[in-house]
């Protein structure tokens, strides 16, 4: 397993240019980053830093956010994942991130499953034929009294289970995962092959691993166990420089 840092949290305090964070990134030995919504982005210097550095884009957001479980934003779900194929493309295959957005009042979870099955079958058919993948990102978010509607790990596997595509992968972060309250057995029990990414913090606070009280020495023999072999994303806020909060960080995972 690899580690990812996310450059939207880490290295962002010593390298306020984004673009430098590649560079950041590659002299501590990483090979990829992560990120967030792209619109906003210098793709352009991107591209180039990524050439220079060989530091690629692991996963962006689709841009711009919208609901999976609200049927009046479906059109633009499809019109943002449709935007993002050609970006996905650029970034020598970087995954497309999305979240399922807030559940809907007086709707039952079985109809929020299927509105969110229902777009995302589309949405993968676009990155299909664009050759490109989609995780989904359960989320633990509550925003005036409103909590987004797909919310852990397991609720999430049933999603991407039932929506069937090889275009489809879960993103399991296992902050959010805390958050809500599951444990990591209970999160990665089963169908570990619909897994793509891991990303991690520590409950409380989101720092990382190591501050908090989340027993990360199970973490990695467990997801080895169940045969996660990918990448690890650090998707933290740092309480240390850098250089320390990565040495707390491996220490911690055991990596």
């Amino acid at each position: 397993m690899k580690l990812i840092p996310c450059i939207e949290m880490l290295y962002k305090a010593e390298h306020p240019d984004f673009v430098e964070r590649f560079r950041a990134a590659k002299a501590d030995g990483f090979d990829a980053v992560d990120m967030w919504l792209w619109r906003e982005k210098p793709l352009d210097a991107i591209v180039d830093v990524m050439a220079e550095t060989g530091v690629q884009v692991f996963s962006f957001g689709v841009d711009p956010r919208a609901s999976l479980v609200n049927p009046a934003e479906h059109a633009t779900v499809l019109a943002g994942v449709r935007d993002a194929v050609p970006v996905a493309r650029r970034l020598n295959g970087a995954h497309m991130i999305l979240a399922s957005g807030f559940g809907l009042p007086g709707q039952g979870d079985g109809e929020l499953r299927a509105n969110a099955v229902k777009v995302l079958r589309e949405a993968c058919r676009i990155a299909e034929d664009g050759g490109a993948t989609i995780l989904l990102e359960p989320v633990h978010m509550v925003i005036n009294g409103n909590l987004m509607a797909v919310r852990n790990i397991r609720q999430g596997l049933d999603i991407v289970e039932q929506v069937g595509s090889p275009a489809l992968k879960l993103l399991a972060d296992v902050f959010h995962n805390a958050v809500d309250g599951q444990s990591f057995d209970d999160a990665f029990a089963d169908r570990i092959e619909l897994i793509g990414h891991v990303q991690v913090a520590d409950f409380e606070g989101r720092h990382e691993p190591g501050t908090g009280r989340l027993p990360w020495a199970t973490l990695l023999p467990l997801l080895r166990q169940h045969g996660y072999a990918g990448p690890i994303g650090l998707e933290y806020l740092p309480t240390l420089p850098i250089a320390e909060s990565l040495a707390l960080t491996r220490r911690s995972l055991g990596l």
